[in-house]
């Protein structure tokens, strides 16, 4: 009798949940299968946003690419052309990589619009602070040649103060600047500044020991 009565028991309680789980599915049937719809919908979205992005990345890349080859070809009006068009569309850090790249091939036959093109990188405000700090900095190493020793402390004096990352760059070109100024005292003091801090890079410092030896051979000696 024990095991007709539970076996009565089991039957009962399947027929309860039979009837609440149809009861459910009755009352949110269609939201679950709205929402299921929508979740695979949402991920097929962004899967096939993922690829466009990943294929606009590539076509971005490969654009610079060859625009890099026609620079290294010889053929500047190319590959400005191409890397002018990929300011304007290119995706990805491409843009920025083509106005970098722009300014540079620019300077070899224009250098006022070069640095105007890196000046214009270092104001923008939507481009990284260390970004900007390399424009200022291209622009200042142009400005040795092509401007006054103010127009690159202008751009370049704020960075070199310690524990800047761009300091023993910017020194240097400070130091540059000066000595084509004839400004020895002021060269030797920023090139002393790069070969006494044992954290300047290898190839800056030996570029001042170079640029020291040139100083103490064209500064008169005291009582001659």
């Amino acid at each position: 009798m024990s095991n007709t009565n539970d076996l009565f028991v089991r039957e009962v309680d399947d027929e309860l949940r039979q009837d609440k789980l149809k009861s459910v599915w009755r009352r949110f049937g269609m939201i679950l299968i709205s929402a299921a719809v929508a979740i695979v919908l949402a991920v097929a979205a962004w899967t096939g946003y993922v690829s466009w992005a990943e294929g606009r990345a590539n076509a971005s890349g490969d654009r610079f690419l060859a625009a890099l080859d026609a620079a290294r070809a010889g053929n500047s009006d190319e590959a400005l052309k191409g890397l002018t068009a990929l300011e304007a569309d290119g995706t990805g850090a491409y843009p920025l990589l083509a106005r970098f790249r722009a300014a540079t091939l620019t300077a070899a036959t224009d250098p006022k619009a070069a640095i105007a093109a890196f000046d214009a990188v270092a104001a923008d405000t939507s481009v990284s602070a260390p970004l900007r700090d390399i424009a200022k900095l291209r622009a200042a190493y142009l400005l040795v040649d092509h401007g006054t020793y103010a127009e690159v402390a202008q751009r370049a004096e704020l960075m070199s103060a310690d524990g800047n990352a761009m300091r023993y760059s910017a020194l240097e070109a400070l130091g540059l600047a000066a000595y084509k100024a004839g400004d020895n005292a002021n060269a030797q003091k920023l090139f002393e500044a790069i070969t006494a801090d044992n954290a300047a890079p290898d190839s800056l410092s030996s570029r001042a020991e170079i640029m020291l030896s040139l100083i103490s051979g064209t500064t008169p000696k005291s009582g001659s």
